[in-house]
């Protein structure tokens, strides 16, 4: 069976002549990562962290560092967010199956993996929380903001990374935008499952619908992470599930942590739904510019059917999940109801800074091409 378990980063030789670019900081995450990626395939791994801690010591430098430096030091860091951000979506990916050897979910339990998991994630999500005024949000009509929120995000003005993909972008910046799309992409509504269940209800219906859309009712074939992979299969591309995982921004993995985080805790239910209104509602628009660039670059039909598919069925995607999830839970919730515009505005500014980060890793790679 071939494995799919995301890879460390490569190994690094001395550390006594640093390559350009590379900092003392970089090695020291980059040895931490190597060290948990090892941590993560050790038997009875808390039983002998118990017997001998030193095991993972370079981890638990690397663990701090990196915290203070992302979180208590300001935002500049970008090596210790996407080092945090990577080690998180190793602990969080064990939540859902991916038809590999059955040997890498040996530790799916460890109490050490689930306190590693809390501590990046305290200290994260207050930063993130930071950045919003839950008071203001505290004092809506929720129902009216919501109404006017998807208004407005059904068709909003081009950003300047939006033209430039629409009319800049060349095909070596759409492969790279297909492989960094393929992260979220050959997996897509894999974490919406996690949300499903419990007491029956026109909610919890509407999220059935939405889900099993995504995976084309039950046909294979239909199913969109199929769509993405025939776009990568047009250009050679590897169509495995996380084939492109050391391509992908901090901030990307900061989206899909964050969604691991509001579907495992049910408390945050009315946040991820909020969030995936958003995410629906807003996704055309963003599939538009892709589309629009593609047909400028003359691509096949095979190597732009996502993008087609997801403007058809996400506009009705938003509809629904507007009109029978996010306003019905507004008026059952009338106390906790603003945690639906926090999860809105929440997914809206992460998925910006996301696609900032994107456009910005499509230009370096552009450049760099054109220079060579």
């Amino acid at each position: 069976m071939q494995s799919n378990l995301v890879k460390s980063p490569p190994t690094s030789g001395t550390e006594a002549t640093l390559p350009i670019g590379v900092t003392e900081t970089t090695t020291i995450y980059d040895r931490g990562e190597r060290q948990f990626v090892e941590l993560l395939a050790t038997d009875n791994l808390d039983q002998k962290l118990d017997r001998e801690p030193l095991l993972a010591s370079e981890f638990e430098s690397a663990l701090s560092l990196g915290i203070r430096a992302a979180y208590h030091n300001g935002s500049g860091d970008d090596a210790a967010h996407l080092f945090l951000q990577r080690i998180l979506y190793r602990i969080n990916r064990l939540n859902l199956f991916w038809y590999d050897d059955l040997r890498h979910y040996t530790n799916e339990r460890s109490l050490y993996l689930y306190k590693v998991r809390n501590r990046i994630e305290a200290a994260w999500q207050e930063w993130e929380l930071a950045k919003i005024d839950v008071a203001a949000l505290q004092q809506l009509d929720v129902k009216q903001a919501l109404i006017e929120r998807t208004a407005y995000d059904l068709d909003p003005p081009l950003s300047s990374g939006s033209r430039y993909i629409r009319e800049q972008m060349t095909e070596i910046g759409y492969r790279h935008l297909l492989a960094i799309g393929s992260f979220d992409g050959l997996v897509e509504g894999s974490r919406l499952s996690r949300i499903l269940g419990g007491a029956a209800n026109q909610v919890q219906c509407t999220l059935v619908k939405v889900l099993l859309e995504e995976y084309g009712n039950g046909r294979f074939s239909r199913k969109h992470s199929t769509f993405f992979a025939q776009m990568l299969a047009e250009f050679d591309m590897n169509t495995e599930p996380e084939g492109y995982f050391d391509l992908v921004p901090w901030e990307v993995l900061a989206c899909a942590n964050h969604n691991f985080l509001l579907t495992e805790c049910k408390r945050h239910f009315l946040r991820y739904s909020g969030g995936l209104t958003y995410f629906e509602v807003a996704g055309p628009s963003a599939y538009r510019n892709y589309l629009t660039a593609a047909q400028r670059l003359g691509l096949s039909d095979a190597a732009m059917g996502y993008w087609e598919l997801h403007i058809r069925e996400d506009e009705r995607h938003g509809r629904w999940m507007l009109d029978d999830v996010a306003l019905p839970l507004a008026e059952l919730y009338p106390n906790d109801a603003w945690e639906l515009v926090l999860g809105y505005d929440q997914e809206k500014l992460m998925g910006d800074r996301a696609a900032e980060a994107v456009v910005q890793a499509i230009r370096q790679v552009e450049q760099s091409t054109s220079l060579a």
